[in-house]
């Protein structure tokens, strides 16, 4: 998961910010600490070349020079963030060599749930995507909120009950990489990941095939069941019997996990759950 390894063209621009940004407040760390060491080398005591001006006050260059670089670092710093904010809107769509698919993430206790409408798929806590195509994530909680990140994709993005947010990412090389919840969430918080698989367009199509011919499939009733609090819980693949699940999540004609059941309406949580939050 390492950021600095991006896979894909916003975790490539993140990249680049984030350099930017070092490389910009450098401008402040470096001549500090070389100051640092310069005056306590040209002003220790045994230095007597050392002037000492005991009725010094104020001047207008030091000054100058105190308050004029921090002042450039910031505005460098802030128009490096502007830019990067609405050149990175995770709303905007990316570009790509074929149609983007729409993938639908529901964050649950303490698992991944990724719906797939066109293909009529859901997966636990594994994602297959084609490489070099746009990827469009709807994304929601149907529990507390927790935070969708692929590090070396870019762009992560909050999770709310009872709220749709939207992220757009690509990724470009085939490979297996991790995604995770950067948000605690409780004590099955740690295990909350999830493989990304990257395959080539050809091989996306024959796996979306297979999926939705899966023995198990996920409506209302076998949701609920999903739904329930678990801990390290095994990747799996259903066949998609309901297209708008995701949109009853959101809107709530769902019951809610139980998690978000006390936070919204003051419920008891189950014995063990209460412990987490």
């Amino acid at each position: 998961m390492n950021i600095l390894d991006p896979q894909g063209p916003i975790g490539a621009a993140e990249k680049t910010i984030l350099i930017d940004s070092v490389a910009i407040m450098l401008a402040i760390v470096l001549p500090t600490i070389i100051a640092i060491f310069a005056f306590a080398f040209w002003f220790r005591a045994s230095n007597a070349k050392a002037i000492h001006w005991p009725n010094w006050e104020y001047s207008g260059r030091i000054e100058l020079v105190v308050w004029s670089i921090p002042t450039l670092t910031i505005i460098l710093l802030g128009g490096v963030a502007w830019i990067g904010a609405h050149q990175l809107d995770p709303a905007k769509a990316v570009e790509g060599s074929a149609k983007p698919l729409t993938i639908q993430v529901v964050s649950l206790d303490w698992k991944w749930l990724f719906i797939y409408p066109d293909q009529k798929v859901a997966t636990i806590n594994t994602l297959t995507v084609p490489a070099g195509v746009p990827l469009q994530f709807e994304l929601t909680s149907a529990s507390v909120m927790s935070a969708f990140f692929i590090p070396q994709f870019g762009s992560m993005i909050y999770t709310m009950n009872g709220m749709a947010t939207q992220l757009n990412l690509r990724a470009d090389t085939p490979g297996t990489f991790q995604g995770l919840s950067a948000h605690f969430s409780g004590d099955g918080f740690s295990d909350m990941h999830f493989d990304v698989h990257v395959v080539p367009s050809e091989q996306f199509s024959e796996w979306a095939q297979g999926a939705s011919r899966a023995e198990k499939s996920l409506d209302e009733r076998s949701y609920s069941e999903i739904a329930k609090p678990s801990m390290k819980s095994q990747s799996a693949i259903y066949s998609l019997a309901d297209p708008q699940l995701f949109n009853s999540i959101v809107m709530q004609n769902l019951q809610p996990s139980p998690g978000a059941q006390a936070g919204v309406k003051g419920a008891a949580l189950p014995a063990g759950v209460a412990d987490a939050r």
